[in-house]
């Protein structure tokens, strides 16, 4: 040890070697260990606490103004925008939505409210339709009709986006200016009835609210959390030292003593405190007979539970990653819009729905149902997925397709299980689709947002169920504004709490309800018909739904 230049140079050794056993010793690191991670732990969690609350109410900030976005965007009749832009002149109704679009503002308190044209060569390059501005903005509203370069560069692509593809903007939208602080933006697009892009709107909305919560947060919150840790620590290392240490070792030495025996003592019954340590060196004590007479059973139905626990896991993440679950599904395709649900009965389930391009004009659909429930069942239709999806090819026929799938089920179906499936095939370009049934449902068809109707066809013979059948494949012709909708037993066979079954009457009359509805809002809008009639009765099978919209036919190539 390092000596002064005076004094007892033996005294001096004996007081540093006590200051190096109490650093070094288990009470001394394990003080300073608390310590150092409360502080850390203090820091982190206030951090942590803060990113959270910034980003919460942000998101919070973002989503009520595009709330207020999509409500002004019912407001507008974008069929009367050419007219407008080319004419140069509006009208009593423009007079009448620009009025609206200001009480918006004012009633929801935000900053201001715009529709524009953009510019489709310069996404920078704006033409005012409507500016509404809140009366304490500080701005001045821009004339109808009025074009300036007012996008960001680097806001560029998502107006891009938004205008082309008609998606909302990829990321946060976030502006700051000295005159009215942070803001934050919602930007959506404008369709007329054609369904064409015409407009964009966008939502300003301050942050004023945030941005002193902040400064709150961090000049009191943070530096409070940091002391009240670094006081609470310093304290609880004193009684930590006198409270704890010696107890903790002795049954930390007690349990490495039975790791390494595995025979039970009497050491721990020493250990008289009625505290929590006490409690612990009683239970350690305890523990050790029962481990010793419990180890074969636990060992046995630990190994189990953790085989059930794989197999499940297991089966249901294969079963989730078998089914196409990004929607919407092929965004790079005007021609469809598709859809598609399963909610299983239990962990797994046995029906399974697919969908996928056999070339660049063709689209598969697969609607299908497994015999059974659980593991099997779930298995069983990963096999039969698979086999589908493999063997339909370009300009080979579907009913040769099932043919061939059916033989190959056969040879390795031990389990006695079976399966109802529906395929078809829509040609993109002239719009024939063509079909094969095996033992399923009959889909419905909607001609042109007409009501939907069940297409009647010979149901064939389940798949799995005898070898060497014959399937027949038929067509039918589908025209833009055509609409299938597929689904499993699981819904018209759905029951309530007086055991009646949902049925093919009410799915109609929910189906023509919601005749005019995109697949992604028909689905839910049945399957919550469906709950409001099972009521809290069980669901004893899959329900599985798919819809299909062929929306216009694609151009040939060459």
């Amino acid at each position: 040890m390092a000596c002064c230049a005076s004094g007892s140079r033996n005294g001096r050794k004996v007081g540093d070697d006590i200051v190096k056993k109490r650093i070094t010793g288990l009470a001394g690191k394990l003080t300073i260990g608390i310590i150092l991670f409360g502080i850390l732990l203090g820091v982190a969690s206030s951090i942590i606490g803060y990113q959270e609350f910034t980003s919460v109410l942000e998101q919070q900030y973002n989503d009520t103004a595009y709330e207020i976005a999509e409500t002004a965007r019912n407001y507008l009749n974008p069929d009367k925008f050419e007219e407008y832009l080319k004419t140069g002149q509006t009208d009593e109704e423009y007079d009448k939505i620009l009025k609206m679009l200001d009480e918006l503002v004012v009633t929801t308190n935000i900053t201001l409210i715009y529709v524009a044209s953009v510019d489709p060569t310069d996404y920078m390059t704006l033409t005012y339709l409507y500016d509404s501005m809140h009366p304490d903005s500080g701005f001045e509203r821009y004339p109808f009709g009025y074009t300036a370069k007012d996008i960001n560069k680097k806001f560029v692509n998502n107006v891009k986006n938004i205008m082309t593809k008609g998606e909302r903007a990829t990321e946060y939208l976030y502006s700051y200016s000295e005159e009215s602080g942070a803001h934050t933006t919602a930007a959506i697009p404008v369709y007329d009835s054609k369904n064409r892009i015409v407009a964009m709107l966008c939502v300003e909305k301050n942050m004023t609210r945030l941005e002193n919560a902040r400064t709150v947060y961090v000049q009191h919150v943070l530096l409070g959390t940091l002391a009240a840790v670094a006081l609470f620590m310093v304290g609880y290392s004193i009684v930590l030292h006198r409270e704890m240490i010696a107890p903790i070792l002795a049954v930390t030495h007690e349990a490495k003593r039975f790791a390494d025996f595995n025979t039970p003592s009497d050491t721990l019954l020493s250990i008289r405190k009625k505290d929590e340590i006490g409690v612990l060196a009683n239970a350690v004590s305890k523990m050790e007979t029962d481990i010793v007479a419990y180890i074969e059973n636990l060992t046995a139905v630990t190994a189990e539970k953790e085989r059930i626990g794989a197999e499940l896991s297991v089966a249901t993440q294969i079963q989730a990653d078998m089914l196409p679950r990004i929607f919407p599904a092929f965004p790079e395709r005007p021609e469809i819009d598709i859809y598609a649900t399963m909610n299983p009965a239990k962990e797994v389930g046995g029906d399974f729905y697919d969908f996928f391009m056999v070339d660049k004009q063709h689209l598969a659909i697969v609607m299908a149902d497994v015999s059974g429930k659980g593991v099997p069942a779930a298995l069983f239709m990963v096999i039969g997925k698979t086999l589908i999806k493999d063997h339909t090819k370009p300009d080979i026929d579907l009913g040769n397709v099932f043919t061939e799938v059916n033989n190959l089920l056969c040879e390795s179906n031990s389990g006695g299980l079976f399966i109802t499936a529906f395929e078809g095939v829509l040609d993109l370009v002239t719009g024939e689709f063509c079909f094969v049934n095996a033992g399923h449902e009959m889909p419905f068809i909607s001609k042109a947002g007409g009501a939907y109707e069940p297409y009647k066809l010979r149901p064939g013979f389940v798949l799995a169920g005898m070898e060497d059948m014959k399937y027949q494949a038929g067509s039918m012709q589908l025209d833009p504004g055509d609409k299938i909708f597929q689904y499993t037993d699981g819904v018209t066979e759905a029951t309530n709490q007086e055991n009646m079954l949902y049925g093919m009457e009410r799915l109609k009359a929910i189906l023509d309800i919601n005749v005019d509805k995109a697949p992604t809002e028909l689905l839910p809008a049945i399957k919550a018909d469906i709950d409001a009639f099972a009521d809290e009765a069980p669901q004893f099978d899959d329900i599985t739904m798919l819809c299909l919209e062929f929306r216009e036919k694609m151009k040939e190539e060459g």
